[in-house]
């Protein structure tokens, strides 16, 4: 693998005519912000970062605390395909920093990176492999949808092969490893599966897989969303999304004489997930929308469980390769591509690092619906702790106003069943 640092950088924009920069990073929310610097600031950059004002950015600072330093990572360097060859554009993922260099606080990426670390210090490398779901649409004002095909069809009905080929020759030309690609359940539904990585380099490829379909769709005239349950009575878009963690080469998930091949580490592991769920869904599945997704029947999850083949379960240990080291994961199954998955990679390590320092207990898989999840809401200190007190207090604030604003919305639905007989 290339190591990518301030001269390969350097060597790359000569050598492929690049002009541009994006500086890409994201808001608590997951959405990717972005400014562009010339060619000729890139060295200034890696010295000393760019700054800018943060004050209008979804959970960054209070207007009086504004100025942020963007600093890019040179790892991330890639030339955006879709853009022109002469005069070209690349990106690189900024780390956001105070003015005094410090980590920001704020920055959803730092929240992941001190997760990982804790991880690292108790010897883990943490490895994530999600799979993200979306629909194509004719256009973003509506739901008319481009086929009627179905899951893994390979007939005219699918009419989005070709979307999903330049695609993934898109995700592959920015180094971006893809496993396979194919229509899912519903109309117009698709996923392609990025190749598992490590988390924050996941987090980087699953923010940049969501502007590459879109900017596709929009080249083919189409419109891509990742919203989670945009057609009623079909199955909703998921990010189920495969985990480990490796002690070096040795999977610590792994154990070969265990009749469900895991370890004690990877038992413990599943239960906090499972303990600690109802206090982290709200930053896997972030969004009010997420909740119509899930709910029983569209094999989504809505029980507090765990099994190998039941796939209405929360946590899901896949069976492709049973006995297999380097197969052994963990499935979850309840978020949605919509979330932030720096944040989201970042509470599904914590909680399960709580089940290993805990030693939870695992109780035996449940392969038929059982419980259901708790209604239970709290403010939950396993969340605070893994995001600090800002991203905490701000997402709060924020899915409070996202809340009030939909409870007080008039909905077609009650515009039609009520306004006639009201």
């Amino acid at each position: 693998m290339v190591t990518k640092d301030k001269e390969y950088v350097l060597k790359m924009v000569k050598e492929n005519d690049v002009k541009f920069i994006r500086l890409w990073f994201t808001d608590i929310l997951g959405f990717l912000k972005s400014f562009a610097i010339t060619v000729e600031e890139l060295e200034g950059a890696f010295s000393e970062g760019m700054g800018f004002d943060g004050s209008s950015i979804q959970g960054f600072a209070r207007i009086d605390e504004s100025d942020m330093i963007a600093m890019p990572d040179p790892n991330t360097f890639c030339i955006l395909p879709w853009r022109p060859r002469e005069h070209s554009v690349a990106r690189m993922f900024c780390d956001i920093l105070e003015p005094d260099g410090s980590p920001y606080k704020g920055d959803p990426r730092w929240a992941l990176r001190r997760n990982l670390k804790k991880a690292a210090d108790l010897g883990y490398t943490f490895y994530v492999g999600p799979e993200l779901e979306y629909f194509y649409f004719k256009d973003s004002q509506g739901t008319d949808v481009l086929d009627s095909g179905g899951y893994f069809d390979l007939t005219p009905l699918d009419v989005a092969s070709d979307l999903r080929r330049d695609t993934v020759l898109a995700l592959e030309d920015m180094g971006i490893g893809v496993e396979y690609s194919h229509h899912e359940v519903a109309p117009s539904q698709h996923e392609i599966d990025l190749r598992y990585t490590d988390a924050l380099s996941m987090a980087d490829n699953a923010m940049t897989y969501r502007l590459v379909v879109k900017e596709i769709a929009m080249k083919h005239g189409v419109y891509a969303t990742f919203m989670p349950k945009p057609l009623f009575g079909q199955n909703g878009s998921g990010m189920h999304t495969h985990q480990s963690l490796f002690k070096g080469a040795k999977n610590a998930f792994f154990d070969a004489k265990d009749p469900y091949h895991l370890s004690d580490v990877g038992k413990y592991y599943i239960a906090g997930i499972l303990k600690y769920a109802p206090e982290i869904c709200s930053l896997l599945s972030q969004w009010i929308n997420s909740y119509k997704r899930l709910v029983p029947g569209y094999e989504a999850p809505v029980y507090i469980s765990w099994a190998r083949r039941n796939r209405s379960t929360l946590v899901r240990i896949p069976m492709y390769k049973p006995g297999k080291e380097k197969a052994t994961r963990i499935e979850l199954r309840c978020p949605d591509p919509a979330c932030n998955p720096y944040l989201a990679f970042a509470v599904m390590l914590s909680a399960g690092l709580k089940g290993i320092e805990e030693k939870c207990p695992l109780a035996e898989p449940i392969e038929e619906d059982i419980f259901e999840m708790s209604e239970e809401r709290r403010k939950s200190e396993i969340v605070r702790e893994t995001l600090g007190d800002h991203i905490f207090e701000k997402f709060i604030a924020n899915k409070t106003i996202e809340w009030d604003n939909y409870r007080i919305h008039v909905s077609q639905f009650e515009l039609d069943r009520y306004l006639p007989i009201l």
